[in-house]
C-alpha cells in the first residue's frame, strides 16, 4: 500500500503577495498542516497577489500544494488507455429494444411466460402478478462491416459498430436503480465506498492541473427522470479530493467558483491577511488529514477560474464539429455533455461520467425507448467519431451502461427491471471492436453464455489503465479495500 503522506521538502523563503519586500518561510509539511480555517486565505492570497501583479492567467501561484500524481507509483500493466468516459444510462435502458436481439421472445408475444425462468427469482413491481412475454418494440439490423446487430433506433451508432464491443451477459444484484447505481459506481451496494472516478483519480492522479481529475455531467429527456444522488461521484473513506466535480451545461458551470459579487480586492486582501493570523495561532493545535485537500481545492477553485470558461466557450469549435453532435452547446442536452467530454478528456481529465437520466421504461416502451434514444445515439456516435478523429479513441474508453436491463414480461406497455442479463457496450483504448461478447437465453432473461458481473467490468477497465484490480488497494476499518470488492475477473476475451 503506497502511503499518501507526501516527502517533506527543504524549507523555502518566499514573498508574501500582501506584504510586499517581506519574506516568509515556509516548509512545505508546516504548510500542509494548517488549520482548515486558512485553506482558503492561503490560496486566495497566492491567487490575489498574481492578480494584483497582472499575472494570474499565467504564473505559477507562489506556494504550491505537491500535485497528486497517484498512489500507484508504477504502473502493475503497459496502459492501454489514459482516461474514461462513462455514459450513464440511467434509469435501465431494456437490453430488448437496444442491443440484444431475440426472435424467439417474439415468437412469444403476449404468451405466459415459462414459470421455470422466473419462479423464485426476483422481480420488482411485477412480483405476485401474471406474467406474459412481450416482444422486442423495435426492429434489429446488421451494422459495419462486422455485422454488429442491434435495435434500428440507433443509426448513428450503426455507423461506429465497429469500434463497439457489445456486452450481452450483463448481471448485476440490485433490482431498484439507486442500490443499482450505488454497485455500478462503486462495487458494491453500501452507501459511502468511493466512487470508480474517485479510484482512478487516487490511483493514477491528474493530468491536468486546471481542471478536476475526475468530472461529472447530467442530462435529462426521454423518460423517468430519476433522480441521481451526488455519492454516486462521492470518495467514500478516499480522502475528498478525489470526488467528483459536478459540471452543469448550462448556467455556471461550476458553482460557487465565482468570486461574489461586490467583493473588492482590497477586501478581500485584509481577509486574508487576517486568516493569515489565525492560520499561525491554530498551526501548532490542530492536525487534519483533509488540510492538504482543501488547500489543493482552493487553489483548484481558482485555477478553474480562467480554465472553466475557456471550456464551456465553444466558439473555437468549427461548425461541422457542432453538427455531428447535434447541438449548440449550453442547453444542458447529452449532446451538449459529449461535446463537453471530449474538451474535458482533451484537456487531462481522467475520468468523466455523463448520467442521462431518461431510460426508466415501465409504460409505452416503443415509443419512450425511440426517444430516449434519439438524444442519446447521434452524440455518442459523435464523441467515438470525433476521439478518433483527433487520434484520442486509441487512449480513450467509452461505455456505455444502465444500472439494469428490463423484464422480457410485460409491464402494461413497458417493462419492469431486471438484473438476471442486460448488454452494455465499450469502445477505444484497448478494447477490441466489431465483436459480441457473451448472451443471455433464447427469451433474454438470464445471461447464460460468458457471463459478466459488474466487478469484471471494473477490474477490466483497471486493466486498461494499467491496473492490476487486485492491488489498488485502501485501508478502511481493519481491511483493504479495492473497487471490485472481492471478486472481479479481467474480461480478457475483448480487449484488442
Amino acid at each position: 500500500m503506497t502511503s499518501m503522506t507526501s516527502s517533506t521538502n527543504r524549507p523555502v523563503t518566499t514573498p508574501d503577495p500582501l506584504l510586499p519586500g517581506d519574506a516568509v518561510p515556509l516548509a512545505r509539511r508546516c504548510f500542509l498542516g494548517r488549520s482548515a480555517q486558512g485553506i482558503g486565505g492561503l490560496a486566495l492570497a497566492t491567487m490575489l497577489g498574481e492578480q494584483l501583479n497582472g499575472t494570474a492567467a499565467a504564473a505559477e501561484p507562489t506556494v504550491r500544494v505537491p500535485k497528486w500524481s497517484g498512489a500507484l507509483k508504477t504502473l502493475h500493466f503497459p496502459a492501454r488507455t489514459k482516461r474514461v468516459i462513462f455514459l450513464c444510462m440511467a434509469g435501465g435502458a431494456s437490453h430488448l429494444e437496444t442491443w440484444d436481439h431475440k426472435p424467439k421472445l417474439a415468437e412469444m408475444n403476449g404468451k405466459p411466460m415459462p414459470e421455470s425462468y422466473t419462479k423464485g427469482q426476483p422481480i420488482a413491481q411485477l412480483q405476485g402478478k401474471k406474467l406474459t412475454c412481450l416482444a422486442p418494440q423495435h426492429e434489429f439490423k446488421k451494422f459495419g462491416e462486422s455485422g454488429q446487430s442491434f435495435s434500428s433506433i440507433f443509426p448513428h451508432l450503426g455507423t461506429v459498430a465497429d469500434e463497439m464491443c457489445i456486452i450481452r451477459s450483463m448481471k448485476t444484484e440490485a433490482i431498484n436503480h439507486d442500490p443499482a447505481h450505488t454497485f455500478m459506481n462503486t462495487g458494491t451496494t453500501i452507501s459511502g465506498r468511493p466512487s470508480m472516478g474517485a479510484w482512478l483519480t487516487y490511483g493514477l492522479g491528474a493530468e491536468t492541473d486546471n481542471l478536476p481529475g475526475f468530472v461529472v455531467l447530467t442530462s435529462v429527456g426521454g423518460g423517468q427522470n430519476q433522480p441521481i444522488a451526488s455519492r454516486q461521484w462521492h470518495s467514500g473513506f478516499l480522502p475528498s479530493r478525489f470526488q467528483g466535480v459536478h459540471f452543469h451545461s448550462k448556467g455556471d458551470p461550476v458553482l460557487y467558483v465565482k468570486n461574489p459579487a461586490g467583493v473588492t480586492r482590497g477586501r478581500q486582501r485584509d481577509v486574508i491577511t487576517a486568516i493569515q493570523k489565525l492560520n499561525q495561532l491554530r498551526n501548532d493545535l490542530v492536525e487534519d488529514r483533509e488540510i492538504s485537500t482543501r488547500i489543493s481545492q482552493y487553489e483548484l477553485a481558482f485555477r478553474m477560474q480562467a480554465s472553466v470558461p475557456k471550456l464551456i466557450d465553444i466558439s473555437d469549435e468549427p461548425k461541422h464539429v457542432l453538427d455531428l453532435y447535434g447541438t449548440k452547446g449550453g442547453d444542458g442536452s447529452f449532446a451538449a455533455n459529449c461535446l463537453l467530454a471530449r474538451r474535458l478528456a482533451e484537456r487531462g481529465v481522467r475520468f468523466v461520467q455523463l448520467y442521462h437520466r431518461g431510460w426508466d421504461h415501465h409504460g409505452n416502451i416503443k415509443a419512450a425507448a425511440a426517444k430516449t434514444a434519439k438524444l442519446v445515439d447521434q452524440p455518442a456516435a459523435a464523441l467515438l467519431k470525433d476521439l478518433k478523429q483527433r487520434d484520442m479513441l486509441k487512449d480513450t474508453l467509452v461505455v456505455w451502461a444502465g444500472e439494469f436491463g428490463r423484464t422480457p414480461m410485460a409491464q402494461g406497455s413497458g417493462r419492469d427491471h431486471h438484473i438476471k442479463g442486460f448488454s452494455i457496450w465499450m469502445a477505444g483504448g484497448g478494447i477490441k471492436g466489431g465483436t459480441s461478447y457473451g448472451n443471455t437465453d433464447e427469451l433474454g432473461y438470464n445471461a447464460v453464455e460468458n457471463v459478466v458481473t459488474v466487478h469484471d467490468v471494473h477490474a477490466t477497465m483497471l486493466r486498461l489503465l494499467g491496473i492490476d484490480h487486485q492491488q489498488l488497494t485502501f485501508p478502511f476499518q481493519g481491511r483493504d479495500f479495492r473497487l471490485t470488492d472481492v471478486a472481479g475477473n479481467v474480461i480478457k476475451p475483448i480487449l484488442a
